[in-house]
C-alpha cells in the first residue's frame, strides 16, 4: 500500500473527536453497521444480527469511558456522512432520550442510512410492563439481566442500580408501545416500520426506502 492509499484509508475510519467528519461506507466486500449505544464490549446480540465477517462494526456511544469509536449523542451525528451506513442497531438507548428528541434522532438515523439501509431498533414494551403494574408488580423480578434482577420500575424509569450509581444518562425518558414507535419511525423519514413484542422489549426493523415488489 502507497502512502497516497493509506492516507485515504485513514481518512475512511471513525474518529471519536468531534468536529471531524466520518467517512464510513462499505469496508471492501463488508457492509457497515452503526452500534449506537453500544456500550462496553458485549457484542453477542449485535452479532447474531449482523454476523462478522459480512459486517463491520462500527461504535457510538455518548459515554467515553466504553471507549467507542465515536463519542456522540444519538440526536447529533453531523460526523458521519450522509447515506454512508447500511444498517443500524440500537438496543436500549432510544427510551433513554426525551420525547421531543426521539424524532430527531430518527432523522438523524435515516440521513446516515444508504438508500438501501435499515435500522434495527429495540425498546421496552411498556404495554407488557403495564401488565405486571397494574397487577400490583411494580418492584418484582421480571427477569434477570446481567445486570441484575430487573423489575417493572427499571423498566419504566431505567436501570436503579446505574443511576444510583450516578450515571444519570441511563434514565428512561419516555417509553413506546409498537404502534407508537412504529409511526414515529414513518413519521421521521423511514418508509416501513415493521415493530414485532419478543419477552419484554419492542423491536422495530425501519427500512430508508420502499421495498421494491418487481
Amino acid at each position: 500500500m502507497n502512502r497516497k492509499q493509506r492516507r485515504a484509508q485513514e481518512k475512511s475510519q471513525p474518529s471519536g473527536e468531534s468536529g471531524l467528519e466520518v467517512r464510513v461506507g462499505q469496508h471492501g466486500t463488508q457492509r457497515v453497521v452503526l452500534h449506537v449505544g453500544c456500550g462496553p464490549h458485549r457484542s453477542e446480540l449485535l452479532e447474531a444480527e449482523f454476523p462478522k465477517p459480512t459486517w463491520a462494526e462500527i461504535r457510538l456511544d455518548i459515554d467515553p469511558n466504553v471507549k467507542p469509536d465515536i463519542v456522540a449523542s444519538i440526536t447529533h451525528l453531523a460526523m458521519i456522512e450522509s447515506g454512508s451506513i447500511d444498517a443500524i442497531f440500537s438496543s436500549h438507548n432510544v427510551e433513554h432520550l426525551f420525547a421531543h428528541e426521539v424524532p430527531q434522532a430518527f432523522r438523524e438515523f435515516a440521513r446516515v442510512l444508504a438508500p438501501h439501509g435499515f435500522a434495527m431498533i429495540g425498546v421496552p414494551d411498556l404495554q407488557r410492563v403495564a401488565e405486571m403494574i397494574a397487577k400490583d408488580q411494580l418492584l418484582d423480578t421480571a427477569y434477570v439481566s446481567p445486570a441484575g434482577p430487573i423489575a417493572p420500575i427499571d423498566m419504566v424509569y431505567g436501570h436503579r442500580g446505574y443511576v444510583a450509581q450516578g450515571f444519570h444518562f441511563m434514565a428512561h425518558k419516555t417509553g413506546f408501545t409498537a404502534r407508537s414507535l412504529a409511526q414515529t419511525l414513518v413519521d421521521n423519514g423511514f418508509a416501513r416500520a415493521d415493530v414485532t413484542r419478543k419477552d419484554w422489549d419492542l423491536w422495530a426493523i425501519a427500512q430508508r426506502t420502499a421495498l421494491s415488489t418487481q
